[in-house]
């Protein structure tokens, strides 16, 4: 249960991921689960929300408007919920976060301590002929770490370990 509606979550170092529920974000988790598990990195899943893009909560009655924090707490049941059908390998330390922010601004927010930040190419909404979702194409501009698109349908799983003699190469 959530006792207060965070507008901001720090996190210190670890991939950063933003998941909106949509098909590449969950393309996009899976990525970065399989990059953290091979780094030896930590997980962040984030879900920035309004009362727009909330699910009901439990706590709704007819006639009757819940706290902020009963929404806060239905969209963080519903971000771990498709964390866990994500598959994540679990010895990934994983951290779900919810942050009552425009999905641009609290994924650049919360990207100060991240080593990196993992978006997919786009997400709800937006226009079908764009290649990259408004959200993604901010942070790539205005993240302050490093940022991987994932476009959806792309997504090769990554080899479970690196090649030692790669990361030794001089090219």
């Amino acid at each position: 249960m959530v006792d207060h509606v965070r507008e901001s979550v720090t996190i210190d170092g670890g991939i950063l991921v933003g998941h909106d529920g949509s098909r590449g974000a969950q393309e996009a988790l899976a990525w970065a689960g399989g990059l953290a598990l091979r780094a030896a990195l930590d997980l962040h899943v984030v879900r920035a929300w309004s009362l727009t893009t909330t699910p009901t909560p439990s706590s709704w009655t007819p006639g009757d408007v819940p706290p902020l924090a009963d929404f806060e707490t239905a969209v963080h049941d519903e971000l771990e919920a498709h964390v866990a059908a994500a598959g994540i390998d679990p010895a990934v330390r994983l951290t779900c976060h919810v942050v009552h922010r425009a999905p641009a601004r609290g994924l650049i927010e919360s990207a100060r301590g991240a080593d990196l930040l993992v978006v997919a190419a786009r997400g709800h909404g937006g226009f079908s002929g764009l290649l990259l979702g408004s959200v993604s194409d901010q942070c790539v501009h205005h993240a302050p770490c490093p940022v991987t698109v994932v476009h959806a349908g792309s997504v090769t799983p990554l080899p479970p370990t690196v090649d030692e003699g790669a990361l030794h190469s001089p090219f």
